[in-house]
């Protein structure tokens, strides 16, 4: 659905043994990330962006705008790559989970799904892309841009160690090197003439809070049921969880979000009860009281 170009194509992108690789999430940060080195002339050779088959649809939207805007000032489409199996077939986290008879893992306390659906799939695109190789052969790094903002000190201070021990990739944090703060990056965006993106996950990521959920099955009903019957396919092996809100069932909370605003529907005003009764009493006072 969403295609980037190909190996042998991507290489013509590609300017002598220095490689710069960006690895796009589809949120504000990442999309502020490609405007930033585009204004400080940061050249850009690769753009990739994991698929696990179960973003949201907004995002899928805003990966075509997004495109678009890198066509119109000449740098890189984002090369679309997915997690597959030993067969060589696509593997869908939500197929996955289906098949496991399982939730995502970040429902039981890991995130082991970012990492098999997220950073495997890239990963495993760079090891075989011939520039990187390339990179790697001549005893240098391949340059990695990440959108951490100036807000997470913290996350850059936990990569650091990481970072400096990483033979394959020099890591950099434009970002935070700039002073753009998470508000910045959507000015940026903005500024740039982009919509904001929304926020980027799988349409049944447990992190995801309860006006968000809301909003799924408002919006997309088809896809909130596709949520549930992970749930629903899971119950067996949900020892310690009851659902994708870890302590509750998404089905629980939708279930109780409409008996209360049926609930809620169904009560009767004293005013509509009585509209000729100004102030909401009988008599007329506006102390609300009525004796019989």
């Amino acid at each position: 659905m969403h295609q980037g170009l190909r190996p042998d194509e991507l290489v013509n992108f590609c300017g002598g043994i220095k490689l710069n690789i960006v690895s796009f999430g589809g949120g504000t940060n990442s999309a502020a990330l490609l405007v930033g080195l585009h204004q400080h002339g940061i050249p850009v050779d690769l753009i990739t962006f994991a698929d696990t088959g179960a973003e949201h649809p907004h995002t899928y939207r805003f990966l075509e705008t997004m495109n678009q805007w890198l066509r119109e000032h000449e740098m890189p489409p984002i090369t679309v790559v997915e997690k597959m199996d030993r067969s060589g077939n696509r593997l869908t986290l939500e197929t996955e989970c289906l098949r496991s008879g399982t939730l995502p893992s970040i429902a039981y306390g890991f995130k082991r799904c970012s990492l098999k659906h997220k950073i495997g799939p890239q990963e495993k695109f760079c090891n075989n892309y011939q520039p990187c190789k390339e990179v790697w052969a001549s005893g240098q790094r391949v340059q990695k841009y990440i959108g951490y903002d100036a807000g997470e000190t913290r996350r850059i201070q936990h990569a650091a160690p990481i970072d400096e021990a990483d033979k394959k990739y020099e890591k950099h944090y434009p970002l935070y090197e700039w002073g753009w703060t998470r508000e910045e990056c959507v000015r940026v965006i903005e500024r740039a003439g982009l919509p904001k993106p929304g926020k980027s996950s799988c349409f049944f990521c447990p992190s995801m809070k309860k006006k968000e959920i809301q909003a799924l099955w408002e919006n997309y009903p088809d896809l909130f049921q596709r949520a549930i019957a992970l749930e629903h396919g899971s119950a067996a092996r949900n020892v310690n969880v009851k659902g994708l809100g870890r302590d509750w069932s998404w089905e629980s909370y939708y279930n109780e979000f409409m008996e209360n605003k049926a609930f809620e529907d169904a009560q009767i005003t004293f005013d509509e009860l009585f509209p000729d009764s100004p102030g909401g009493c009988l008599c007329g006072a506006p102390c609300g009281c009525y004796d019989g």
